[in-house]
């Protein structure tokens, strides 16, 4: 800013903080302007006020507070007031003088009391809250409790109203400074719910009880306002009975906050209060909005499963009650001349919002309660509604199977043959909507119930969904079927499908061919899913095919056929992939023409083409492999520029009166964070997260190919690592990571990189992998985050030599606390199986939940293992630091899982370490022996293996164990059932095990017994890794005529003999080089052995292996 315009600026600045007050509102009223130009000069000037002298200001926005008549101005003030007192960047209260801030204290309690506008009272008490969490619990504001219990005393109602809209505040900003007065509050609640009158104090009260005793984190001090909760649902049933259903709906609302975050609270009085619930959903002379969140109220409650588990299946009766009250919702809906006729399948017309809500719960009761609860009700109540002659009923049930069967797949796997022909019965229905409902609820079935449903039950369901393709006078069905067809092919095998290929090809042609845009589509999507499921076998139809695809690609222009196009564009790919690149080359490049010319042409924004052709062009890619770089770019710049969208965000306070409504606009989904409501456009994350997707799948085929994309792609998606919007997108960002390092180490290595060397994957290497590194403890989502563990893994195996040492210290740091919140998550779910309500249910989804964890600490052994593989002896002294982190879990307490990975992290350190190891021996080996017994088969299998690793390398230090090791392996060895598909990787390993003990301890050992024993057990089949070990091993011992190994008088011979010919014909149970030893040991032996021993050693073997044999050596 130029010297004149500063001293013009001060100058008004002089003035609207002089001491005529109109200039002050002058800048306010500019502040609220709609004109562009004096609301950015009004807010600079704020700015400079703010920073230099923030004493006036403040006094003077109280001034207008406490004097200006003006609504708006007093409403503006205390905004401002609230956002400079918030404790972030623009916090002034610490540069005011003691005297501004004590005249400030004092004139927000003053105008709180004066304010007669109740919207501006509110803003105030925002203000006063927001001061208060900053000052009160360092006592910087004594008055304040005081005066509010003064208000809540008073007998004025505007007043009491305040005084508890502060204190809801202040229990969620700062509860802990409340809690010394938790029986005064107690006192001051009771009282005002059970005599207040006015139902906008007893709002106000509900609100402040909700939320203290929230702020509470000890369950008995909750437990003192339990005598509460029959006055907090009177508020209720109070404002019902006068008729006001708006302050019954706030009280609702609020209700069911508490129901999500303590609904232990509720659990002594669960009967009455559901009950009540009840009660206010089937009442039907209630408005619907207050119907609705009553039920929600009760979902809420079965959906708090963390907090309160099993708590609500113990209320069959009321789950009985809520299933009808839902079924009833279904009952909703007309049968409206527009469903019929609709252009597209999104129509729902005779729809109302009683049933969507309907639709909505029942899906959310099901996942929330589960089959064993759910199922015996539905049973109970969908007969009648099927036998019923009203078409309603029937689309009721068939609607209602269709949403329980997510939550209830378990039970209903159970019962197929009932629910599959209860569905079937209805497609013979003469009501269209009733079919369709059928229709839907066999593809819903086919998603959640499969594969068992397409295994058992294709020979019913394909015919009946063919059969319902062939209902012209309906397309609406028609295009229903197809849709079925894509959900039951995505589970399905080409082995059930191809009997059925012939009639359904045949079939979706025809639609194709039908006027209705709607069934086109339909079929599309089908053929495109029978193809991808069918694979080679769609070889046969793809000249039927093609022809009719590329002809809706070339001629489908209009705006009214977008969706037509990329439909076919979706089918194209998909079948090109499935009949793969010599069949389809040709029309690949045909398509591919087609799709850069639209790709050049100008896309509306909502045109869906352009996410279906990221996809088709990627498809193409994986089909084509190398032979698509030319296409590579066309393809980029507009890959990218969808990836890079940013996302379509829209903040708004929690409580705000303008709140987005989810249900006015399709596209935005809402969250809460806080106090803020945020509000995300979901068309573009969709497209984002494809667009990432799409990246991710050409690094992972083109390889090296795809190096001159990394400089744009790298600085790309590393970012979305941490994009919290959309999992989806960053799934994609993870699963890249380690394609983008392997891409540049090979174009580097295959001299294709531009001229880069080995600096370039440093430098690359430098910016992935602590990006990954930081990413990981703050993602939320354990899959993610187990899959951010893996993709971390896969990038030190490629470019884990070039981490310098701190790098690797930052890894070792993540992991421990990665460890450590693993292991909180699981106390967690210890406490919660601890609840009073707890049942095998809950102990189910608990074990699920677990098993997610478990798949952490795998990721984590996994990168251990990659650490000590690269670093070997270097990388010793990081596991030192964890050992304290790894021990515990070789504990008895502990998941056999979490053993295994356990015993297999100290088997590498052993094995990549060897001598440097030695000193881990003495605390880890008496782990190793005990775990070598262990009842599950995958402990045994890394502990055997540990003890033949450090029977390799542990010399002196493991001589004194041997006897043990052998009892230990012997026990393994000889188990009748050792030989099980579940036992024998276990079974195998000792067997190798057993083998270095022979080898490398021969001097500790009875070697005329244990070598023969050794021998006897080979060869051995199930682990082919170890095979190659083992058989490779025997073979160096007969060329070097162990004497152990052939006996006395070789009588041991025709047993080796067996052995090698039993690995000659087996499938990969030796190295290449091993074979070859081991045929021409067979024909020295033929050579030298004298005849007799010769035909003698021969006749030991079965007359297969006689054959096999001869062939050998004739060969």
């Amino acid at each position: 800013m130029d010297p004149q315009s500063a001293q013009l600026q001060q100058a008004q600045l002089a003035m609207a903080l002089g001491p005529d007050p109109s200039h002050f509102e002058t800048l306010i009223t500019h502040l609220m302007s709609s004109s562009n130009e004096l609301r950015s000069q009004a807010e600079s000037l704020f700015n400079l006020a703010k920073q230099t002298d923030p004493n006036s200001l403040s006094l003077k926005l109280a001034h207008i507070l406490h004097n200006c008549p003006r609504l708006e101005l007093r409403a503006m003030s205390a905004i401002l007031l609230r956002k400079l007192l918030t404790r972030d960047d623009s916090y002034i209260y610490p540069r005011l003088t003691p005297q501004t801030q004590a005249s400030l204290k004092s004139v927000l309690l003053t105008s709180i009391q004066r304010e007669e506008a109740k919207t501006i009272t509110k803003k105030l008490c925002d203000t006063v809250s927001e001061l208060a969490s900053g000052i009160l619990p360092d006592n910087g504001w004594p008055e304040l409790l005081p005066f509010m219990f003064q208000c809540v005393s008073s007998d004025v109602p505007k007043l009491q109203e305040a005084a508890f809209l502060i204190f809801a505040q202040l229990a969620q900003y700062i509860g802990d400074s409340l809690t010394p007065y938790i029986k005064e509050l107690h006192g001051v609640f009771l009282q005002c719910l059970s005599s207040s009158k006015n139902p906008d104090v007893k709002i106000a009260a509900l609100n402040a009880v909700i939320n203290f005793i929230q702020c509470l984190s000890n369950s008995s001090d909750r437990d003192r306002f339990q005598d509460l909760l029959p006055v907090m649902m009177h508020t209720l049933t109070e404002a019902l009975n006068n008729g006001n259903e708006p302050t019954a709906q706030e009280a609702l609302e609020l209700l069911i906050e508490l129901a999500g975050t303590e609904p232990r609270f509720l659990r002594r009085q669960l009967v009455e209060v559901v009950g009540s619930m009840l009660q206010i959903a089937e009442a039907e002379s209630l408005e619907e909005g207050t119907r609705h969140l009553a039920i929600e109220f009760v979902i809420t409650l079965a959906e708090a499963r963390e907090r309160a588990p099993g708590m609500m299946r113990k209320l069959p009766q009321f789950i009985s009650r809520l299933f009808a009250i839902l079924m009833k919702m279904l009952l909703d809906i007309e049968d409206d001349p527009v469903w019929h006729s609709a252009e597209s399948e999104d129509e729902d017309a005779g729809e109302s919002s009683n049933y969507s809500v309907g639709q909505e719960c029942l899906d959310r009761l099901s996942i929330s309660l589960g089959g064993n609860t759910i199922i015996p009700v539905a049973s109970e109540q969908l007969p009648a509604y099927l036998a019923a002659p009203e078409w309603e009923k029937h689309h009721a049930a068939l609607i209602a199977i269709a949403q329980i069967a997510e939550g209830c797949a378990k039970v209903m796997v159970k019962n197929l043959e009932r629910v599959v022909s209860m569905v079937l019965t209805s497609f013979q229905d003469p009501h269209p909507r009733v079919r369709w409902a059928a229709i839907n609820a066999i593809g819903q079935l086919s998603t959640d119930l499969g594969p068992d449903l397409q295994e058992q039950y294709h020979q019913q369901v394909l015919p009946a969904l063919a059969g319902a393709m062939d209902d012209f006078p309906n397309p609406r069905v028609q295009a229903h079927a197809a849709s079925a067809i894509l959900n039951f092919s995505e589970n399905c095998t080409a082995v059930i499908l191809m009997p059925y290929l012939d009639g359904i090809v045949s079939k979706l042609l025809v639609l194709l061919q039908n006027g209705k845009q709607m069934v086109q589509e339909g079929a599309l999507t089908a053929l495109a899913s029978v193809a991808d499921s069918s694979q080679e076998q769609f070889q046969k139809y793809y000249d039927a095919v093609m022809p009719y695809l590329k002809n809706i690609l070339v001629n489908a222009t209009d705006k009214s056929n977008r969706m037509l196009r990329a439909k076919a564009m979706e089918c194209i790919s998909l079948v090109g992939m499935a009949v793969g690149k010599e069949k389809f080359r040709d029309d690949a490049i045909q398509v591919m023409d087609v799709l850069m010319a639209l790709q050049r042409s100008q896309m509306e924004t909502d045109d869906p083409t352009t996410s279906y052709m990221l996809q088709a062009w990627a498809r193409l890619c994986k089909c084509l492999g190398q032979d698509f770089l030319p296409y590579m770019k066309v393809v980029m710049p507009p890959l990218l520029q969808s990836a890079q969208l940013k996302p379509d965000v829209t903040i708004t306070s929690a409580d705000s009166d303008n709140d987005i409504d989810e249900s006015d606009d399709e596209g935005m989904e809402t969250i809460t964070l806080g106090d803020k409501r945020i509000g995300i456009k979901t068309s573009v994350l969709e497209e984002k997260a494809t667009a990432c997707n799409m990246l991710c799948c050409y690094a992972d085929e083109l390889k090296e190919g795809f190096f001159p994309w990394i400089e744009q792609v790298a600085p790309t998606l590393v970012p979305l690592l941490k994009f919290y919007f959309h999992e989806d997108v960053r799934k994609a960002a993870v699963s890249a990571m380690p394609e983008l390092l392997r891409s540049a180490k090979l174009a580097v290595e295959k001299g294709l990189a531009q001229g880069h060397n080995e600096t370039y994957v440093k430098q690359l290497t430098d910016y992935i992998i602590p990006a990954l590194v930081e990413a990981i403890p703050k993602e939320p989502d354990t899959e993610i985050c187990a899959s951010m563990l893996d993709a971390l893994n896969e990038c030190l195996q490629i470019s884990g030599p070039l981490l310098d040492e701190n790098q690797v210290r930052s890894i070792v740091d993540e992991i421990k606390q990665v460890i450590t919140a693993s292991s909180s998550r699981k106390r967690e779910r210890a406490e919660r199986a601890k609840a009073e309500d707890f049942d095998a249910e809950e102990g189910e989804l608990l074990k699920e939940e677990n098993e997610a964890e478990e798949e952490v600490f795998e990721q984590v052994g996994e990168i251990l293992g990659t650490m000590v593989k690269t670093f070997k002896a270097s990388f010793l002294p990081f596991f030192d630091e964890l050992s304290s982190y790894l021990t515990p879990m070789w504990g008895k307490d502990k998941t056999s899982e979490e053993r295994r990975i356990a015993i297999c992290i100290f088997d590498d350190v052993a094995e990549q370490c060897r001598e440097t190891a030695l000193k881990y021996y003495d605390t880890y080996l008496p782990f190793l022996l005990e775990a070598c017994n262990d009842e599950n088969p995958d402990v045994r299998q890394a502990a055997v293996y540990g003890l033949g690793v450090c029977a390799e390398f542990g010399g002196s230090v493991f001589k004194p164990l041997v006897g043990e090791a052998l009892s230990r392996l012997n026990v393994v060895i000889r188990d009748p059932n050792a030989l099980q598909p579940d036992n024998v990787m276990a079974y195998d390993n000792a067997v190798s095990a057993l083998g270095k003990i022979c080898q490398f301890h021969r001097d500790n050992i009875d070697s005329s017994q244990v070598v023969p024993a050794w021998l006897n057990c080979l060869p051995i089949k199930g682990d082919v890794i170890e095979a190659k070990v083992v058989h490779d091993m025997l073979c160096s011992m007969v060329e070097r005529s162990d004497r152990e190994l052939l006996g006395p008088n070789n009588q041991y011979l025709p047993k080796i003999v067996t052995v090698f010919v039993e690995v000659l014909c087996g499938k990969d149970l030796a190295t290449e080089q091993t074979l070859n030893r081991m045929t021409s040991l067979l024909r020295q032996l033929q050579q030298t052995l004298p005849p007799s021993a010769l035909a003698s050693t021969w006749s030991s073997l079965q007359p297969q292996q006689q054959l096999a044999l001869q062939s050998i050596l004739s060969s």
